[in-house]
């Protein structure tokens, strides 16, 4: 894909603007830009002008639902001309023949053997491997190394892997086991080029692994139409303590889903959703991308030169 180094930044929707996936690339990496649940054309070309004069590749991740609604993202991103769009939580992938007929690399994630011979058949060239451990949406079907084998077991594309890679055992661990290369969130979320507000970057650092927790709570609040099989990782607030489990009452109560959207816009930690893998722990300060990828990378150069015993 032109990277330098084989890791990107995974598109974080309200995280991985254009500034995030320009420094990732600018550090040697592929960087992208993420539209999520608040995906659209508008954003999208907020975001473009960080991109277009980079000497490497970047790419475009999108929701497959969203673009559903708004199928003229998908127009944007391809006359964009990255090197990479990835197109995720769905079924359908009629959309791979027109990112490839473009001449660009389709990618989508996967949590399964079926799901990755299905995606290649359908022409995607780039697959992500992304285990319960990551933040944000994803389906709760394996941890992340027995879900890699058995990707890599079925499938002839290159494979990266994604889920609660914080540090350089964690990278070298994949690599060795197979992986083309890493699909990085939580650990730059903080990073001073990502959208995430102070508040937020405040919180993640303050988090350890044990404070993410799998809830579809916000999607049911926020009224978002993600599918019940990917419920996200977030860190844990009082919403998500009290309605965890209880997402048929949060429907229903007008109230408490008022009450949320106020939250949100006040940016208050207690309550607004924080996306989070339970790498997040490692995450202790906000600083440049480039200094978290060069220190990621070079822990991993020296474990791989270790060998796989560490011997």
């Amino acid at each position: 894909m032109g990277a330098r180094i084989p890791l990107v930044n995974a598109p974080m929707g309200a995280v991985a603007g254009g500034r995030l996936a320009a420094a990732v690339t600018s550090a040697g990496g592929l960087g992208m830009i993420g539209m999520g649940s608040a995906g659209s054309v508008r954003a999208l070309e907020r975001e473009l002008p960080y991109v277009r004069d980079l000497d490497g590749p970047f790419g475009i991740g999108l929701v497959d639902w969203v673009v559903a609604a708004e199928p003229e993202l998908l127009d944007v991103a391809i006359a964009a001309r990255p090197t990479l769009i990835s197109v995720s939580f769905g079924c359908e992938l009629d959309w791979v023949t027109r990112v490839t007929d473009a001449g660009i690399l389709a990618a989508t994630q996967v949590y399964s053997a079926q799901d990755a011979r299905r995606a290649e058949d359908a022409g995607v060239g780039v697959l992500v491997a992304r285990g319960v451990e990551g933040g944000g949406h994803g389906a709760v079907t394996s941890t992340l190394l027995p879900l890699l084998d058995s990707v890599l077991n079925v499938t002839s594309v290159p494979v990266l892997a994604a889920g609660g890679i914080g540090g350089s055992a964690d990278l070298a661990a994949v690599l060795r086991a197979g992986a083309s290369g890493a699909w990085l969130g939580t650990c730059l979320a903080a990073c001073e080029e990502s959208l995430l507000s102070e508040a937020g970057r405040q919180t993640l650092l303050a988090a350890r692994a044990e404070d993410t927790i799998l809830t579809r709570a916000y999607d049911v609040g926020m009224e978002l139409p993600w599918p019940a099989r990917f419920p996200a990782r977030v860190l844990r607030t009082e919403f998500t303590d009290r309605w965890s489990g209880r997402e048929d009452e949060l429907a229903a109560d007008l109230s408490a889903r008022t009450a949320l959207a106020a939250a949100i816009a006040a940016d208050d930690p207690a309550v607004a959703p924080i996306d989070a893998g339970q790498g997040v722990g490692l995450v202790t300060t906000v600083e440049p991308a480039v200094r978290v990828l060069q220190r990621l990378w070079s822990g991993t150069t020296a474990h791989l030169a270790d060998g796989p015993t560490g011997g």
